[in-house]
């Protein structure tokens, strides 16, 4: 073969080479694209409400950001503890066998199935003395303990209601738990709180009804920058845990 015949044959080559891609790719692409439009349909946000009582300010903040959620495309599932008592974490170890909570007479092993098909988590609480609602911290230092893996990487928010002050202490403490869990904490316009005394009186803060809208749509649109499939997620070190007392 001279050496304008290898030119004229390898010519040929690439432009094969180049058509059977220029055929191929949109076929990838849309079993991509629908793969991602499939992913992006199903995603869902578990709402937690801190409060026992149902219709209350809380249920108001969370209902608010519920419905832009649902707006943005995003299924929900509201979980309201209610008036029940719930197990403070006894450091039992069962869950570390099991995934589940070793005390199956409350919501904490409801909500860790929830969470298995959930992608992202909005809890809400109103201020007690300062702090939050204690069932809902039970709660959600059960669940972040017993099923870790369920919540790493997930986009998580807190809601602090309150009638005057101790919103952005309850608000610090909600969250903690999730930046233990590689979790990316979902923000607003504002911090997360909302403002109420009397039932129905939230509806009246309209910077804190806005706020919650703008929190459910930063949610969204995490959910569907992480969920597009062109974002990997983050490889992570082996832990390294260490106690200062030897």
């Amino acid at each position: 073969m001279d050496r304008r015949d290898f030119i004229k044959k390898s010519a040929i080559a690439v432009a094969g080479v180049a058509a059977g891609a220029a055929i191929a790719s949109p076929i990838t692409s849309t079993i991509i694209d629908r793969n991602n439009e499939k992913r992006l349909k199903n995603m869902k946000v578990l709402l937690i409400n801190g409060s026992p009582r149902t219709k209350g300010n809380t249920h108001l903040a969370l209902t608010e950001a519920a419905k832009q959620l649902e707006k943005n495309g995003i299924a929900t599932e509201l979980v309201e503890i209610g008036a029940k008592p719930m197990h403070g974490c006894i450091a039992c170890n069962h869950c570390k066998e099991t995934g589940r909570c070793v005390f199956d007479d409350d919501l904490c092993n409801h909500v860790i199935d929830l969470m298995s098909g959930c992608d992202g988590i909005i809890v809400g609480s109103p201020v007690y003395y300062g702090q939050p609602n204690g069932t809902v911290l039970s709660l959600v230092q059960r669940l972040c303990y017993a099923a870790p893996h369920l919540m790493q990487n997930k986009p998580a928010a807190a809601v602090a209601v309150c009638r005057r002050g101790g919103a952005s202490a309850v608000y610090q403490t909600l969250l903690m738990p999730f930046q233990m869990l590689n979790m990316p904490v979902v923000t607003s316009q504002y911090w997360n709180i909302v403002y109420g005394r009397a039932e129905g009186e939230a509806a009246l803060d309209t910077e804190g009804m806005q706020t919650m809208r703008t929190m459910a749509d930063n949610m969204a649109w995490l959910l569907k920058k992480t969920h597009s499939g062109n974002a990997d997620l983050p490889e992570r070190e082996d832990w390294q845990g260490m106690n200062f007392i030897r």
